[in-house]
């Protein structure tokens, strides 16, 4: 109680106000989680596509190995903690965006540019569209678990 016999309020925890904590707590765990599958998955598909096909179709195998790279380099930034890579995970999940809003759209105004699906092909569509909606998602997230701003001197 204060002294005006009012209860005190406790001020609100920020999850993200200590020092260089994590966004892997709670829904950010699954988002972390879906990041590192699509990694997985996109990187070894190209690595497949590089090794085996890569005269049918090098830019779409070439660009959906640049997407794996930015998924591993996204979930590494939303895994680890401090400023400078919650920098690192706007960067990548923002290149994640666009990537796919440009390179969906062209596949879709001219399929002859990528005569193999990319990761981003479509919007995603042969990953069933997550390659769209997880940065909208990661985006969301990364506003909402913003770092504290340190107090002025």
């Amino acid at each position: 109680m204060s002294g005006k016999g009012q209860p005190v309020k406790s001020p609100k925890v920020d999850p993200m106000a200590e020092k260089g904590s994590t966004r892997a707590i709670g829904v950010g765990r699954v988002l972390i989680a879906v990041y590192a599958v699509l990694a997985l998955g996109a990187t070894a598909r190209s690595l497949f596509q590089i090794a085996t096909k890569f005269d049918d179709a090098p830019v779409a195998y070439l660009l959906s190995g640049l997407a794996g790279l930015v998924y591993i380099l996204a979930t590494v930034a939303l895994l680890n903690r401090g400023r400078a890579w919650y920098l690192v995970a706007w960067v990548t999940i923002s290149f994640e965006l666009l990537g796919v809003l440009v390179i969906g759209l062209l596949s879709v105004i001219d399929p002859v540019l990528f005569p193999a699906d990319t990761v981003w092909s479509y919007f995603g569509r042969g990953y069933l569209f997550i390659p769209l909606l997880l940065p909208i998602f990661g985006i969301l997230w990364l506003v909402r678990t913003r770092p504290a701003v340190e107090a002025a001197r």
